[in-house]
């Protein structure tokens, strides 16, 4: 899976980063979620799914990946 975030849809909620902190951290001074892994590894794909799925700015953008 390939993971994309919109910095600008963020809202700093944090669920991200607390459903998959692997993968997601936020900004000290915004808040705003840094993507850690663009490309996280078949074990994190749950965690990525669940995390894009409660994301209240549907901020997280999850594509297949590209062969």
């Amino acid at each position: 899976m390939n993971v994309t975030i919109d910095e600008d849809k963020c809202c700093g909620a944090g669920q991200c980063v607390l459903i998959a902190p692997e993968v997601f951290d936020q900004r000290e001074d915004d808040g705003v979620v840094v993507l850690l892994d663009a490309a996280p590894p078949q074990e994190q794909h749950a965690a990525v799914g669940e995390a894009a799925a409660v994301c209240p700015a549907a901020a997280i953008q999850l594509t297949p990946p590209t062969p």
